[in-house]
């Protein structure tokens, strides 16, 4: 690791998330920390977004404090491969996984006692997995460095249904291979390949931990070089790579794997959803995780059809929001079998919306969250494979429901204008911009204030948070975030603040937080307009709802 000069930081450093592993409480209690304690060690990086602070000096602020507790051997373990490995934590988990299979490297052995300290009282399993648990906790990592989130493992292994022993499954686009090596045990074979070499032979010392036979991993682009071309597996699961533009279509456009359409450029996942499905035996099953657009993009509506007309695809699951940290919003699992024999193919696709549960809540859903869909109903103008177009038309008490949104819509309406603006004065003659400001550079270098890419967070009480994001969200910092192509992207680094007492920031930030909230309300109440609206058009179109009598 190496510090904004980039010379070797002397001591380990560690982030927030470790600090709270390290003092045994929340990452929220480290944060308030921060904000209370003007003697909190300052951040050693100037990353503001995740920062990185120095372990000898939270050390003895913890003890000082008497918040620390004795670092385990894990704690320490983690310490030493952040400071030998900084950024490739990979290779890290690699160098711990090479002792436990005693294929130790020159550079491996400052970590042998350690790790011998920790595989006295666990399972070389056991170890390994609470280290890569970590890593894809350590920074949000999982969906952008080839780690599937835990949640979307769970409800990929669900759909997935029981073991069948004996069967291979395959991975095309596995990782750190977190997905792939959820079928272990009870697999008969494993098979993967990624394209990063570093994460494909993580994968095999990982399964060779685990004690999983029969496993082959191969590293390349799955789809320009697939290295295993041969391969017919009962079980195909992928969650493919994120807004993956580049994926090969110019040089890929006579390739047999297509037969369901040439995808666009934009629609990389039906490239990989093709893919999986050239690699399944007969009667075998294919589990893809798709961005909720792949099921409506017209872009895709000539596969989506195909799909649909073969009788290939069995169900359609939308996800709750937050089982994939790479998509922010809910995400879908798209299930296809390759049918046994010509008649195997079903009349309906199950559609399947859990997107209004929590990310832990059981998979199981509820009669109302789901609907068997005729494949002749879906093979429309649009080819829309979206579930809650078709749980929610089914299920839906329009009458109800229309009444009870334009209820909340009338009340809310009635709240907003009780409470409608913050009042405001004529301001005096000076200009802000011909009083003294500070950067907001400046006050993140201070250690006064975290910074994103849309907002700040005051850590002292020198400064009121809200007055600082209204003069960020002001005229002329908007101005200055506005590039000559019109683009506009807020520049929190960069922004100025005019400098006064904390009193008057105060008085500043109460109006800009009502003003805030002003805003939130009238989008909330935009939402509940879409709705109510969304509700009596299709109530009327449906023959649910009539209009009334003149």
């Amino acid at each position: 690791m190496k510090d904004d000069a980039g010379r070797p930081h002397a001591d380990p450093l560690v982030t927030a998330a470790e600090i709270a592993r390290l003092a045994g409480v929340t990452r929220a209690a480290v944060s308030n920390w921060r904000r209370r304690y003007d003697d909190f060690p300052a951040p050693a990086t100037d990353s503001t977004s995740s920062p990185l602070f120095d372990l000898a000096e939270v050390r003895a602020w913890l003890d000082a404090q008497r918040k620390g507790q004795e670092t385990s051997p894990e704690v320490r373990l983690w310490q030493q491969l952040r400071t030998e490995h900084g950024d490739d934590m990979v290779g890290g988990l690699t160098a711990v996984a090479r002792l436990l299979v005693r294929r130790e490297e020159d550079g491996d052995a400052p970590l042998r006692p350690l790790v011998e300290e920790l595989a006295a009282d666990r399972s070389p399993a056991e170890l390994l997995s609470g280290l890569t648990a970590r890593y894809a906790e350590s920074s949000g990592r999982a969906g952008s460095d080839g780690v599937t989130s835990p949640h979307l493992v769970r409800a990929v292994r669900h759909f997935a249904g029981p073991e069948v022993p004996g069967r291979t499954v395959y991975d095309p686009a596995c990782g750190i291979g977190s997905l792939l090596l959820a079928f272990h045990p009870g697999a008969g074979a494993l098979a993967g390949q990624d394209l990063d070499p570093a994460r494909a032979r993580y994968t095999e010392l990982r399964a060779e931990v685990a004690g999983a036979t029969g496993v082959t991993v191969r590293a390349g682009d799955s789809l320009r070089s697939d290295g295993l071309p041969g391969l017919r597996a009962d079980l195909v699961v992928c969650e493919p790579p994120a807004g993956a533009a580049d994926w090969g279509r110019e040089e890929l456009l006579l390739d047999p794997r297509w037969e369901f359409g040439v995808p666009s450029r934009a629609e990389s996942e039906l490239a990989w959803l093709q893919h999986c499905y050239r690699h399944t035996a007969p009667g075998g099953r294919v589990i893809v995780v798709m961005p909720a657009s792949v099921a409506y993009r017209r872009a895709g509506r000539r596969i989506r059809a195909e799909i649909v007309r073969r009788g290939l695809l069995t169900e359609v699951v939308a996800l709750p929001p937050g089982m994939a940290a790479a998509h922010a919003l809910s995400v879908h699992l798209w299930l296809l079998r390759r049918p046994a024999g010509p008649e195997d193919t079903p009349d309906h696709v199950r559609m399947t919306d859990l997107s209004a549960n929590a990310p832990d809540d059981p998979f199981e859903a509820a009669e109302n969250l789901t609907a068997r869909v005729a494949r002749i109903d879906l093979l429309d103008d649009t080819v829309d494979l979206s579930p809650a177009a078709y749980t929610a038309a089914r299920h839906t008490d329009f009458t109800a429901q229309y009444a009870a949104t334009r209820a909340e819509v009338k009340e809310r309406l009635e709240r907003l204008l009780d409470t409608l603006l913050p009042p405001v004065l004529e301001g005096a003659a000076e200009s802000f911009q011909d009083r003294a400001t500070v950067s907001v550079a400046e006050l993140a270098r201070a250690g006064l204030v975290e910074t994103t890419e849309g907002a700040a967070v005051s850590t002292s009480d020198q400064l009121d948070t809200d007055y600082v994001n209204g003069f960020l969200r002001g005229a002329p910092n908007n101005r200055r975030s506005t590039s000559a192509s019109g683009t506009f992207r807020l520049d929190t680094r960069g922004a100025r603040i005019p400098q006064m007492a904390v009193e008057e920031q105060r008085r500043y930030g109460s109006a800009f937080r009502a003003l805030t909230e002003f805003e939130q309300a009238l989008a909330q109440l935009a939402l509940l307009g879409e709705r109510t609206t969304s509700l009596a058009r299709d109530g009327l179109t449906t023959g649910a709802l009539r209009p009334p009598a003149p």
